[in-house]
């Protein structure tokens, strides 16, 4: 019987664990679990936090651009504002005044409660940044952006 033929790798590993791939992903579900426990207190999911963080940043934003935002489906955008908007921490109009798109904003309830998550989800991110020498953050950052440039992501 043959032997068959693996593919190179990209990079010298010993095994899959050694893949940068699969790094990313142990690190991001590392985050992602500790942001799940943080906002668990705030009464929010990190789908949640995206979305009042996003609105933060950009009120009126219609759905579609929460999903692109938030890097999930347009549909699953939608259950996670409808809960938003259920709990009081958005609104959203019925009809559109013009065209299709329904603005989104956040509510004064909504903002209170990004401000009380914002403040444990960056004590999170702190936690993590401290694991890396600080004067090696900017480099982290610009290869980040190239690796999702480099698959197509901008």
């Amino acid at each position: 019987m043959r032997e068959r033929e693996r593919p190179v790798p990209p990079h010298e590993v010993a095994g899959i664990t050694e893949h940068v791939g699969y790094r990313l992903k142990r690190a991001a579900a590392a985050l992602r679990g500790a942001m799940d426990q943080t906002l668990r207190e705030h009464g929010l999911t990190v789908p949640q936090y995206s979305c009042l963080e996003l609105l933060d940043e950009r009120p009126g934003i219609s759905g579609s651009e929460l999903a692109r935002g938030t890097f999930v489906t347009r549909q699953s955008s939608s259950v996670v504002l409808r809960g938003l908007q259920e709990g009081g921490l958005v609104t959203r109009p019925a009809a559109a005044d013009h065209g299709r798109v329904l603005p989104v904003h956040l509510t004064k309830e909504g903002l209170r409660r990004l401000e009380a998550a914002r403040t444990a989800v960056y004590a999170v991110e702190r936690r993590m940044l401290e694991a890396i020498p600080a004067h090696r953050l900017d480099a982290l950052l610009t290869d980040l952006d190239h690796m999702a440039a480099a698959l197509g992501e901008e």
